[in-house]
């Protein structure tokens, strides 16, 4: 089994993929390897609507994306996680998000998958919820099966780092993060 992370920041080393690697290492503690693909880095274009998709399992579009999907795609879990921008997910994870039609089009490549979802924002209430419904009905779309971050009811992960701080110090967010990756390796090997 495999769960490929997704970290939607447009920064290195953000405070993004501080929470999910919290979840990925309660993953990878139940002897379920994973991934990270962090977007900061890739060229990841917005989607032309030109159609190609609707003939082949292909893109016109010559960048990072298919690779990346081949990715998610041979998965068996996938976990989103994105800044909140604006109480939405960020611009590099909505266009690969909405670039995922070859998927959809071409067998529903994505369905039966596990998702699940991380936002964090710079105020507790800064939208992390919203960001998680986002990213969980993409997931509801390719007819993926979606997890939330268990015990401490919430959306999925929600990460809180005002200016100033450290992600270390937000240990609420670190706990919704690692309940996250704990519901989801159950659901993995439930399904097993």
């Amino acid at each position: 089994m495999k769960v490929v992370g997704i970290c939607g920041s447009h920064r290195e080393e953000s405070t993004t993929l501080f929470f999910l690697k919290k979840a990925l290492d309660v993953i990878e503690k139940e002897g379920i390897e994973t991934e990270i693909i962090e977007l900061w880095n890739k060229d990841i274009r917005p989607c032309i609507v030109c159609d190609q998709c609707k003939k082949a399992y292909t893109c016109s579009q010559e960048d990072d994306v298919m690779d990346i999907y081949e990715k998610l795609v041979n998965a068996d879990g996938i976990i989103m996680a994105s800044p909140v921008y604006y109480a939405m997910v960020s611009g590099r994870l909505k266009n690969l998000m909405d670039r995922s039609l070859p998927q959809r089009r071409n067998g529903m490549k994505l369905a039966g998958k596990v998702g699940g979802a991380i936002a964090v924002g710079a105020s507790r209430n800064g939208g992390q919820e919203l960001v998680c419904r986002q990213i969980v009905t993409w997931m509801h779309l390719h007819e993926m099966i979606t997890v939330s971050d268990r015990v401490t009811a919430h959306f999925g992960g929600t990460g809180w780092v005002p200016r100033g701080t450290k992600s270390e110090d937000d240990q609420t967010g670190i706990e919704t993060s690692v309940n996250l990756g704990k519901k989801m390796a159950e659901t993995l090997k439930r399904l097993e």
